[in-house]
């Protein structure tokens, strides 16, 4: 083999290995995914926490609380689908029974108005005491948003911080998810289930392992079958 042909065969093989172990570890990925899939269900089948066991949770965890609603400083969080319709995501701080602080819950969907995209919805709140049962969630989740975040009953995203400041609330630094019915609020919680990109994963997988071996199928046909072939078609 010349030296040419040495080159040709380094690179094609390094550029194989390199491809194959990009393969891996985007399968390597997917099984931390996978056990992070396993924790969250674990976390899910634990029994609820109360008021008092929610300010060092984790999150995923189920919850059954008690407080009132701070109805005031209900938010409206804009451009959140549920079952392929536009609508708004019915963010409400509940102030927690025997404590000092809140926790924002993100109570369920309700559709926009096709005519006046600005006009919200009826919603009922109850006064008094109710009971919320859910699970721990982080932050909602964030849209991409021009210029600085707006104030008011709708909003695009909602920074927690900021929202604490603004409404003179001391917030948990996590949401509550809603899965319990509400009174007669005529919110739909058909929340989607945490998506972990496991699919993602599987698939740049196939892609680089797809590649690797179409080096390999490569090198074997022009450095090896097609000169092989050629000479023999050489009268």
């Amino acid at each position: 083999m010349t030296r040419h042909g040495w080159l040709v065969l380094a690179a094609a093989l390094l550029c194989a290995a390199l491809t194959a172990r990009l393969g891996l570890w985007q399968l390597d990925r997917a099984a931390q995914k996978l056990a992070l899939q396993a924790a969250i269900d674990a976390e899910g089948q634990r029994p609820a926490l109360a008021n008092a066991d929610i300010g060092q949770a984790q999150l995923h965890r189920r919850v059954a609380l008690r407080g009132t609603w701070v109805a005031e400083h209900t938010v409206w969080l804009d451009n959140r689908p549920m079952d392929g319709r536009a609508g708004f995501y019915v963010v409400t701080p509940l102030r927690l029974a025997g404590r000092s602080d809140a926790v924002l819950v993100q109570r369920g969907w309700a559709p926009r108005d096709a005519v006046d995209p600005r006009r919200l919805p009826p919603l009922a709140t109850p006064a008094g005491e109710v009971e919320v049962a859910g699970r721990l969630a982080a932050s909602p989740s964030r849209l991409y948003e021009l210029g600085e975040g707006a104030t008011g009953a709708i909003r695009q995203n909602l920074d927690p911080v900021a929202f604490a400041a603004e409404a003179g609330l001391k917030l948990l630094p996590l949401t509550v998810v809603q899965t319990s019915p509400g009174t007669g609020d005529g919110l739909l919680r058909h929340w989607p289930a945490p998506d972990l990109g496991l699919h993602k994963h599987y698939g740049y997988a196939f892609q680089w392992f797809a590649l690797c071996a179409l080096i390999l199928i490569l090198y074997v046909w022009f450095q090896l079958l097609r000169p092989r072939l050629c000479r023999q078609q050489q009268p």
